[in-house]
C-alpha cells in the first residue's frame, strides 16, 4: 500500500494542476470579453456622435438657407427704397430693411455656433475612430494570444493526463473518480496524513482502532469526516500522547457519521455527475 500512497501523492498534484489549468482555460476568454465589451461601447459612442454630427450639418445647410434669404430680402428692400415717394413707403421700408437684418445676424450667429459644434464633432470622431482602431488591433493581438496561451495550457493538460493515465494503471477506477472528486472539493488536498489519530485534513480526531486499520496500511480507507485519503505517519511525539483507546472511542461511534456521510457523498456524487453531464 505504501506504493499506492505515493502513487496517490503524486497524482494528487498532478490532478490540483490540472484543475488549476482548467480553471485558468476558463477565465482567460473573460479578460477577452471585457476589452470586447469596451469595444463596443466605444463604437455605440461612435455612432451617437456620428448622428449628432448628421443633425449639426442639416441645421447647417438649414441656416445657410435662412441666411441667404435674410440678406436676398434685405438686398431687395434697400434697392426698393430708390424708388419711393412718400414718408410712409420709407418708414415701410426701414422696417424691412431693419427686420431682415435682424434676421440675417440670428442666422449667422446660429450657423456659427453650427459650424463650431461640427468642428468639434469632427475632432471628437477622429479621435474616437483613431481609439476604436487601436482597441480592435489590441483586442485582435489578445485574441491571438489568448489562442496561443489557452493551446499551451490544453498541450500542458494533455502531458499531465499521459503522466496521470501512466499512475492510475493500477488504481480502482472508483477510487480514482473519489479521489478526483475530494481534490476539486477539498481545495487540491486527497490524501492526508493521520498523526496521533488526527486526520491532519480537518484535524477531527478518531477512534484508536480507525487509527489502527489505517496504519496497518492493508486498505484504502477515507476519513469519516472530510472524505480525504489516510494514510499513517508516525507522531514525534507519540500515538499515547494524544489519544487512548479509553478517550478517542471505538470504530463503533463512526457508525452514525459513516451514514451519515455516504448519504452525503452520494448526494454529491449526483450533483457531481449532473454538473458534468451539463
Amino acid at each position: 500500500m505504501e506504493e499506492v500512497f505515493e502513487k496517490l501523492k503524486i497524482l494528487q498534484n498532478i490532478l490540483t494542476e490540472k484543475i488549476e489549468l482548467e480553471q485558468e482555460i476558463q477565465e482567460i476568454p473573460k479578460l477577452l470579453t471585457t476589452q470586447g465589451e469596451l469595444l463596443a461601447r466605444m463604437k455605440k459612442t461612435f455612432i451617437e456622435k456620428n448622428q449628432d454630427y448628421e443633425k449639426a450639418k442639416t441645421a447647417e445647410a438649414e441656416y445657410r438657407n435662412f441666411l441667404a434669404e435674410a440678406e436676398l430680402k434685405r438686398e431687395k428692400a434697400e434697392k426698393n427704397m430708390e424708388a419711393i415717394s412718400t414718408q410712409r413707403e420709407y418708414e415701410a421700408l426701414d422696417k424691412e430693411i431693419k427686420d431682415a437684418a435682424g434676421m440675417e445676424q440670428e442666422f449667422r450667429n446660429k450657423l456659427q455656433r453650427e459650424l463650431m459644434l461640427l468642428s468639434d464633432l469632427d475632432e471628437e470622431m477622429k479621435q474616437s475612430q483613431s481609439l476604436i482602431e487601436q482597441q480592435e488591433d489590441d483586442l485582435e493581438k489578445r485574441r491571438k494570444d489568448i489562442e496561443e496561451e489557452i493551446a499551451s495550457k490544453k498541450t500542458q493538460m494533455e502531458t499531465l493526463s499521459k503522466r496521470e493515465n501512466e499512475l492510475a494503471v493500477d488504481l480502482e477506477s472508483d477510487v480514482l473518480f473519489k479521489f478526483e472528486r475530494i481534490i476539486r472539493n477539498k481545495m487540491g488536498r486527497g490524501i492526508v496524513a493521520i498523526k496521533g489519530g488526527v486526520c491532519m485534513g480537518c484535524n477531527m480526531i478518531l477512534p484508536a482502532q480507525f487509527a489502527n486499520m489505517v496504519r496497518e496500511g492493508q486498505e484504502i480507507i477515507f476519513c469519516p469526516y472530510c472524505s480525504r485519503i489516510l494514510f499513517y505517519e508516525e507522531s514525534e511525539q507519540g500515538e499515547e500522547d494524544f489519544f487512548s483507546d479509553e478517550d478517542s472511542g471505538s470504530l463503533s461511534d463512526l457508525d452514525d457519521v459513516e451514514d451519515d456521510y455516504y448519504e452525503e457523498d452520494d448526494d454529491e456524487e449526483e450533483r457531481f455527475i449532473i454538473d458534468d453531464e451539463e
